[in-house]
């Protein structure tokens, strides 16, 4: 079938490319001509693992392209997919849809014959009903369908996820653009993946719903962490503990400096507007946003008690990991944002090490960015770990402790034993042990 994508950011770029792989034809559009441009010479705007090689193989088969011009490959798409970003509105927390939307101004002149309008973006409820509306709008005589197919990627692991999904929603009323979908999708029926048809709106809900509970979940986790300081227990302990009860399950049980990243934070938010406009609100939900960034806000607290006290001035920290999240570059929203002005705010002069931080570079100041974790390490009076790369489970510790200046660890990721730590002669903190 024939494939277009509106948008080449995380989202697009990677279904794309998937789409490409499943024999496909795709042609990925954006309006920004640079990207495209590097896109065109093989450089992947983005760090995901695998994504690099996956769009070289199929660009040389042919099967995926890039273009700033949406006119060709909308007139000949069987579907045409909108991956465009709806970062949080400032000032009230609701989706920004406005590329949604000029995305379907753009569909609606360019279409021809019979074409799926699928949207891949992150969307509230009744967005679908505005696109198809916009569509008619501009052209009445269009023979086209709306679709809501919500993503589910994990960033580190989003081809994993794409080509080996948990299911695949769909949200139509269409038997027509359901047909599309199914063939779209065929290449998953060897795995028996299975495809929740359902009406549009609850298809839309579907999305906003996982990432809500997802993030109380690790929000749960990380306030059961404090209590277990509080009373002595192991969090880790706990978490394996309720884990293993099959209605509650083990993932997203990790306690840690809170959740953040593309998609919970501004998620979240966005179900609690929509929540609250539609007159039900969800005050699990509100809850879960309010306790998450008070923590992130809080977590300079635990460094500086580990140096015993609030006063940072003339102390050095070095900083392990910079990113949301493992295996990405992807800074919005991250913990780090966060702890890194809370520490110089105490007085603190902060150094820093992560493997794909490039972005960090431009959204904290005053930072000493290093090349390695053992150069971040390097005189400091703390050594803080924001995120968990697999380089820093396997550190040389008796470098890391001949290195520093006093060996204190603050451990925000629990990725080393207390006991390991304590015997190698570390003053050793983390969270909820």
């Amino acid at each position: 079938m024939r494939v277009a994508m509106i948008g080449t950011g995380y989202v697009g770029l990677v279904s794309g490319a998937c789409f490409a792989d499943f024999g496909h034809t795709v042609c990925c559009i954006d309006k920004d001509a640079g990207k495209i441009d590097r896109l065109n010479q093989g450089e992947i705007p983005i760090f995901e693992p695998g994504l690099d090689d996956l769009v070289a193989r199929n660009a040389k088969a042919g099967r995926i392209s890039f273009a700033t011009s949406a006119d060709d490959a909308v007139r000949a798409a069987d579907a045409v997919f909108i991956a465009v970003g709806t970062p949080s509105r400032r000032g009230d927390g609701h989706a920004d849809l406005s590329y949604v939307y000029a995305a379907a101004e753009e569909i609606a002149a360019l279409m021809d014959g019979f074409t799926v309008v699928v949207t891949k973006s992150t969307v509230p409820v009744g967005t679908g009903d505005e696109i198809e509306r916009i569509i008619r709008e501009k052209r009445p005589d269009a023979d086209f369908a709306v679709v809501s197919n919500p993503e589910f990627l994990r960033e580190g692991a989003a081809i994993e996820d794409f080509k080996r999904p948990d299911r695949v929603v769909v949200g139509t009323d269409s038997d027509r653009a359901r047909e599309v979908m199914r063939e779209l999708y065929r290449p998953l029926n060897l795995n028996e993946t299975p495809i929740v048809f359902t009406d549009r709106r609850t298809s839309e809900l579907i999305k906003y719903a996982a990432n809500a509970f997802l993030a109380m979940k690790i929000t749960f986790i990380n306030e059961v962490a404090d209590l277990c300081e509080a009373v002595g227990a192991d969090v880790q302990q706990v978490a394996k503990g309720i884990g293993l009860d099959n209605r509650i399950g083990g993932k997203f049980l990790h306690a840690g400096p809170g959740y953040g990243g593309s998609c919970f934070p501004k998620d979240t938010l966005a179900l609690v507007r929509t929540a609250s406009n539609a007159g039900a609100p969800i005050e699990l939900v509100e809850a879960t946003v309010r306790v998450n960034d008070r923590r992130k806000k809080a977590m300079a607290g635990k460094v500086s008690k580990a140096l015993g006290g609030d006063d940072l001035s003339g102390k050095t920290i070095g900083v392990l990991g910079l990113t949301f999240k493992p295996n990405t570059d992807d800074m919005r929203d991250a913990p780090s944002l966060d702890i890194v002005p809370a520490l110089q705010a105490m007085g603190a002069t902060v150094q820093a090490y992560d493997p794909q931080g490039h972005e960090a570079r431009q959204m904290l100041r005053d930072v000493d960015f290093k090349d390695d974790a053992y150069d971040a390490v390097e005189g400091a009076d703390a050594v803080v770990i924001i995120t968990e790369w697999d380089q820093f489970r396997a550190l040389d510790l008796d470098r890391v402790k001949r290195l520093m200046r006093r060996p204190v660890v603050v451990d925000l990721r629990n990725i080393y034993r207390p006991e390991d730590m304590k015997s190698r002669g570390f003053e050793y903190s983390s969270v909820g042990r």
